[in-house]
């Protein structure tokens, strides 16, 4: 069988007031990611010959965020869904494959959800196939009628049905997949005798079923085709995301003391037997080889941590950290822009940045690298071995050698050869019986001053 051409339809014409945000509303971020740039990346893996993005406010984000990725047409003005959909015939005039018409406010939808109504309107007789969910309270929610063959009769407003209608639980998402040959001459049947005068893409069912055409249902989860339209729906479908997330790293080994308060991006890669405790995030760009523990409390960016190393607890990994094998990283330790080699320990109280530090190095508590004078970034450069003391500054840019130790409260400026002792206290006083002194001198002038 010929597999027909797919095209994809995204309407974001919507103006997003209820996010008040300057920021177009399918450009805000899940899980590190904007919605948008979901739905683009799933609907990349059906292969689609084109895909097309309808927008109203703010056309010039959205082309900035999708950088040619996809067509973006204007809807001006705008006037409903079915419009929106109509608008795009020049685009498809001579397209003969199938459609599929997403929404960018419905981010969570699954690319296998996506196949399956493509494939259903492949390998059925239907010439449209609308996606259904079930939720837990359907009211607002329009419903879809279904006759004795379970094609779709009808979807019905919630504001034009009948207490039987609404008794209905399967409902709406929005979502189509249409026979691309009739696409246009149905959406021609359309009319806008309604409220607010719009022309509503739902109508397509009614205008099929006149013509003899056959409509479909594919069911998807609940929470795959829950909408945005605010900050409150955005962290509902962050919560759906995370939890999805945490359950497929527990099912790939990674183990989660206290799931519901780690929170993972969309990028995020873990081996197995890593530990993770209570309070964690990842941002963009971790990856995490086998046998680690992130410990509670620590925040990581941007990071590759090597095999049987240790995070934390309280430890910050900030963007281009590169971690080695089995190496340690203590509480209230922040790295940032950094290759540490293997077994080197980086136990508490740091600031690292800017560095590269070789394999079983020992870097003191307290120790930073000062790697920037107000205008530039420098480099401290450790060797293999090295140990530096506690409460060290290394006053970049720095070489400290191989095997070299850096005494307690050192401020390094030059370089330091290979298995030397470099120190740069002021040499200690001792001043007899001072104390004492001090102590009575305070004391009577307190006295005075009452």
């Amino acid at each position: 069988m010929n597999i027909p051409d797919l095209a994809i339809i995204i309407l974001a014409a919507g103006k997003g007031t209820r996010m008040k945000s300057s920021k177009h509303k399918v450009l805000h971020n899940l899980g590190g990611k904007s919605m948008l740039q979901h739905l683009m990346d799933k609907t990349a893996l059906l292969k689609p010959l084109t895909k097309i993005i309808v927008v109203g406010a703010q056309k010039d984000q959205v082309e900035i965020a999708v950088n040619g990725q996809a067509d973006i047409i204007m809807q001006e003005p705008q006037l409903g869904t079915g419009h929106a959909v109509n608008i795009t015939k020049e685009k498809l005039c001579d397209f003969k494959g199938n459609v599929l018409i997403l929404f960018g406010d419905v981010p969570l939808l699954s690319q296998v959800t996506m196949q399956k109504m493509v494939d259903n309107l492949n390998q059925t007789d239907a010439d449209i196939v609308v996606l259904g969910f079930t939720p837990e309270d359907a009211k607002g929610y329009g419903r879809l009628k279904l006759n004795n063959k379970k094609g779709l009769e009808a979807i019905i407003e919630d504001k034009d049905a009948s207490n039987k209608d609404r008794s209905i639980s399967l409902c709406n998402s929005g979502a189509m997949c249409i026979d691309g040959t009739i696409i246009f001459d149905l959406l021609s049947g359309l009319d806008n005798n309604n409220s607010v005068g719009e022309y509503y893409l739902t109508d397509i069912i009614k205008v099929a079923n006149l013509r003899g055409l056959k409509c479909a249902v594919v069911e998807a989860k609940a929470e795959e085709v829950i909408g945005v339209n605010s900050r409150s729906d955005l962290a509902k479908a962050e919560a759906f995301f995370q939890e999805e997330r945490r359950q497929h790293f527990m099912d790939e080994g990674v183990s989660l003391t206290d799931p519901a308060s780690v929170f993972f991006s969309y990028d995020t890669k873990i081996g197995k037997d890593v530990n993770i405790g209570p309070n964690v995030t990842f941002g963009i760009g971790v990856q995490i080889s086998d046998d680690v523990t992130i410990n509670p409390y620590c925040h990581i960016e941007g990071a590759i941590i090597g095999s049987g190393s240790s995070i934390g607890p309280f430890a910050r990994l900030r963007p281009a950290v590169e971690l080695g094998e089995r190496v340690k990283v203590g509480n209230f330790v922040e790295i940032k822009k950094t290759k540490i080699g293997n077994d080197t320990k980086i136990s508490h109280l740091s600031y690292i940045g800017d560095a590269k530090i070789g394999k079983n190095s020992n870097i003191g508590a307290g120790t930073i690298t000062c790697n920037y004078d107000g205008y530039l970034k420098y480099q401290t450069v450790i060797g293999e071995g090295a140990f530096i003391g506690s409460n060290s500054a290394l006053v970049a840019p720095v070489n400290i050698g191989a095997g070299a130790i850096v005494g307690a409260g050192s401020v390094i400026t030059s370089i330091v050869e290979k298995n030397s002792l470099a120190l740069s206290r002021v040499k200690q006083r001792e001043l007899g019986g001072w104390a004492t002194k001090f102590r009575q001198r305070k004391q009577h002038e307190i006295k005075i001053k009452e």
